[in-house]
């Protein structure tokens, strides 16, 4: 139980330090934006676009690893249930709702890294700005007030384990 204090402890410490941050209004202004861009109804809308361009492997790739990124997420979640940073923290306020109590893992951050590293594989080119957006969907996550950092990196973990596990099966 220890290591999980410690965590937790330099969680908290972390995520103070991020909301201290000079130009703080602005990123969490940004955050909105980028936060918006990796909701669920985008990776339908990129679905149906890539499947528009005749990459039917890849749609069967983001359906399926999508499916395994949910269930391992929503046992992640029901299974830990780490509160969020407002309910976690005294004296603090998320600057939006979050649609679910809990906060480990992010599932922004997840389904945007899942879709960075299936997008890098049919796309090289397209490998630093996606992952630039990922990273940055799960920093615009912390700066809203709804997740600790390490909510976003196993999120992060997460997203690029299942999009490896499609490719390898699927692909």
């Amino acid at each position: 139980m220890n290591i999980l204090q410690n965590i937790h402890a330099f969680d908290v410490q972390t995520f103070y330090w991020c909301m201290a941050r000079k130009h703080r209004a602005k990123l969490t202004q940004i955050g909105r934006a980028i936060s918006f861009s990796a909701d669920g109804p985008m990776y339908a809308l990129v679905a149906a676009l890539v499947w528009l361009a005749g990459f039917e492997t890849l749609v069967c790739v983001l359906a399926f690893g999508f499916l395994i990124e949910r269930a391992v997420y929503f046992i992640l979640k029901r299974g830990f249930k780490r509160h969020r940073p407002a309910d976690a923290l005294d004296d603090f306020s998320s600057f939006i709702i979050p649609s679910d109590q809990f906060s480990f893992p992010s599932g922004h951050t997840s389904g945007a890294f899942f879709i960075a590293f299936c997008l890098s594989e049919w796309f090289p080119s397209l490998n630093m700005m996606l992952y630039f957006w990922a990273a940055n969907v799960g920093l615009s996550r912390i700066f809203l007030g709804v997740h600790f950092p390490t909510d976003t990196v196993i999120g992060a973990l997460l997203g690029s384990a299942c999009a490896a596990v499609a490719i390898g099966v699927l692909v």
